[in-house]
């Protein structure tokens, strides 16, 4: 069958987490092209909590990795790994990001989310902004894909925000997420998806699909 629907769907599955992206310059348009697709997202409330911080400056790319790097040096050190095994760690992570064109930095504001004075209602709404920064990013990634580029969502900004906005300048109320890579579409790995019956059910848990 070779419907749009189909093609459509066929799509969304060829999408794959680029490890090892090419090095080589991609054009702004198409990154800002890709953020205009990806803010169509649902959100919760449509408050459309996410921020973004685009780096395509070498110095800054160079900065922001070393002042994150930092901060992962000292949860190694507290994991108790040797010092030659954590710069190993560290300087491969930092070899891979460089190889991007450009670091989409996603993060997350509850300034139009909905305030509450109890703290059961205040940790449901953070969750419907994360849940919500998810499908934004969710959004980037296809249209990134749609444009025939790589890209690679990490997550280290989440392990260290203040060294996130101390180089980008980000207020303290807004927090780093994630970081998008985006360059030239490289090396790809073999996705290893669960089946569907092993992660759906039909009226209750546990109940077979079929």
């Amino acid at each position: 069958m070779n419907t749009e629907p189909e093609r459509f769907l066929e799509f969304i599955k060829s999408r794959s987490s680029s490890k090892l992206l090419t090095p080589g310059q991609v054009e702004a348009f198409k990154i800002l092209r890709a953020l205009e697709a990806a803010i169509s997202a649902p959100s919760a409330h449509n408050a459309q909590p996410w921020r973004v911080v685009i780096v395509d400056d070498r110095a800054t790319m160079k900065e922001l990795l070393e002042e994150m790097a930092n901060e992962w040096r000292r949860d190694l050190r507290g994991d108790g790994l040797p010092e030659w095994k954590i710069e190993i760690i560290i300087e491969e992570s930092k070899k891979r990001t460089l190889r991007a064109s450009s670091l989409i930095v996603v993060c997350l504001t509850m300034e139009e989310m909905d305030m509450y004075p109890d703290e059961k209602r205040r940790k449901c709404e953070y969750v419907m902004a994360v849940q919500s920064i998810g499908a934004f990013i969710e959004n980037l990634l296809l249209a990134l894909h749609a444009m025939g580029l790589g890209a690679c969502w990490r997550c280290g900004p989440l392990f260290a925000q203040d060294a996130v906005r101390k180089v980008l300048g980000i207020p303290s109320h807004v927090e780093p997420q994630a970081m998008i890579e985006v360059a030239l579409p490289g090396g790809f790995r073999a996705k290893s998806r669960k089946k569907l019956g092993e992660v759906a059910y039909l009226n209750r848990w546990g109940e077979p699909l079929s």
